[in-house]
């Protein structure tokens, strides 16, 4: 960097500051917005060739960045993300200068109209929208067999801390905050891809309720299921964006199923770094099966450090459906109709307007489209979009009633917990079912460096809970360690 003010504070400060840092800085003016967003354009540019986790730059976040600053300074921030920058995934809208493609060159001139939901949230508090992220394609619904990370339009997103899984399909939000590219981003999970990512690079992610944060402006593939979330470095940080963007949409109806009528300021009740009073249960088999040693040395280790941070531990608790055969069922039926639906929606200057206008773009060019295939999509088209089909049915009772009833929330009633540890994310298949929360937090490393991490899932609507019980544990560990990066020239 040419600015020797920003080289030293690149180099000495930036690399793991909270945004509560961040904050500080920016109130006593040791620093700009302007300044944070120069800085992480440096990063993007310099380190992000060899990982390939973003796809753009916002091309107008300097100026919001001065925009904003002048803000700060005639009537004070407006939240604790004012002139912070985060990164979106590619499946959110924003209606500016930027694309939402979900990762496929079918949509690579598409730029939505307005902004979605959450992007309008992030804007409404002050944030900068800095850049959008690479992702499996169609949040990995693309296909069987496609590796975690890979899109037609970004290409394969990479590890940060070396040749490792990157996770999925929230791939370059995952990789690019463990580089430290922005301050956070936000993800979005259907089964998976928030809290794999993040347990594969080392983060927090939060997985919230379906309701708790609305879907409108998000490329979907099913209602059921499907939920935005932050990604960050610290349980503190993935906070104040989940405050942010949580909230009622009547556009999106599962959000007036919240229950809470005043907001909750999650950050706010993140003080406490004791667990006395809390009742966590350890997930057995099968979700324990098939962990190498060091992993299950990670788990042990992390519940006893809950003991000595004072929480009551119940071993080894049963999850009555654990042993269920699960199927994909439901995601095949809705995804057909919730994607027309967006489709049918976007500018008459997208001339792809349905699923099957997808999938015949992919056939009119399988070099740069079908590398893996494309047999969920077909499998979707197949099926008549207007969710009558019986086997759809049966799958939506089963899968609500064996995750929630027969599953999640009799372990927690009758062995009268607030929440499941699970090791990784082993949880995260029974919790998107439900629609129920899960927090991850990084809980250590193997001998190779590989990351690893511990979750904690609860009822509906419990993320209080959860983000005290990992913050908790990530203040009296502090595991997380940023990757050493290579720097490249460019992308």
């Amino acid at each position: 960097m040419q600015n020797p003010k920003l080289k030293q504070l690149h180099d000495e400060w930036l690399l793991e500051a909270a945004i509560e840092d961040m904050q500080g800085k920016l109130a006593s003016g040791e620093i700009t917005s302007v300044d944070l967003v120069h800085m992480y354009f440096y990063r993007v540019s310099h380190f992000d060739g060899a990982i390939c986790s973003v796809l753009e730059i916002n091309p107008d976040a300097l100026q919001i960045a001065a925009a904003l600053d002048a803000e700060r300074a005639s009537k004070g921030a407006r939240s604790g993300l004012h002139g912070i920058p985060i990164l979106l995934k590619d499946n959110i809208d924003t209606g500016d200068k930027m694309h939402t493609t979900a990762g496929s060159l079918a949509l690579e001139n598409h730029r939505a109209a307005a902004d979605s939901f959450v992007a309008a949230k992030l804007r409404e508090a002050g944030a900068i929208l800095l850049g959008k992220t690479n992702m499996t394609e169609w949040a990995n619904f693309m296909t069987i067999g496609m590796p975690s990370g890979y899109s037609s339009r970004g290409g394969q997103t990479l590890n940060p801390y070396g040749e490792f899984d990157v996770g999925g399909s929230s791939s370059g939000s995952g990789a690019a905050i463990a580089a430290n590219f922005a301050a956070a981003s936000i993800g979005t999970e259907t089964s998976g891809s928030i809290l794999n990512p993040s347990l594969k690079n080392s983060l927090v992610g939060i997985k919230p309720t379906v309701g708790l944060v609305s879907r409108s402006g998000v490329i979907p593939i099913a209602h059921s299921q499907d939920t935005p979330g932050p990604m960050a470095r610290t349980v503190k940080d993935a906070a104040h964006v989940l405050n942010t963007i949580a909230g009622l949409d009547e556009k999106d109806p599962a959000t007036l199923s919240n229950p809470t009528t005043l907001p909750i300021d999650y950050a706010a009740a993140l003080t406490d770094k004791r667990l006395n009073g809390f009742r966590i249960g350890i997930a057995g088999k099968p979700y324990s099966d098939r962990l190498n040693k060091h992993k299950i040395k990670m788990i042990g280790d992390a519940v006893q450090c809950l003991r000595e941070l004072g929480a009551e531990i119940v071993e080894d608790i049963v999850i009555p459906s654990a042993e269920e055969k699960w199927s994909y069922d439901v995601l095949v039926y809705e995804f057909k109709p919730d994607l027309n639906a967006y489709l049918s929606a976007t500018s008459y200057s997208n001339k792809i307007r349905s699923l099957a206008d997808v999938i015949a773009y992919n056939y009119k060019h399988p070099k740069a489209m079908l590398k893996y295939g494309q047999k969920l999509l077909v499998e979707s088209e197949n099926t008549s979009g207007t969710l009558l089909e019986k086997e759809y049915i049966n799958s939506l009772e089963k899968d609500q009633y064996f995750s929630r009833d027969k599953g999640l929330d009799v372990a927690l009633k009758q062995n009268n917990i607030d929440a499941i540890l699970f090791g990784g994310d082993r949880g995260s298949g029974i919790a998107a079912k439900a629609g129920y929360p899960t927090v991850i937090v990084p809980a250590g490393y193997t001998p190779n460096g590989e990351p690893f991490g511990v979750s904690f899932t609860g009822t509906a609507f419990s993320e209080e809970t959860l983000l005290k019980i990992a913050y908790a544990f990530e203040q009296a560990t502090k595991h997380r360690k940023a990757p050493v990066l290579k720097e490249e020239s460019g992308k």
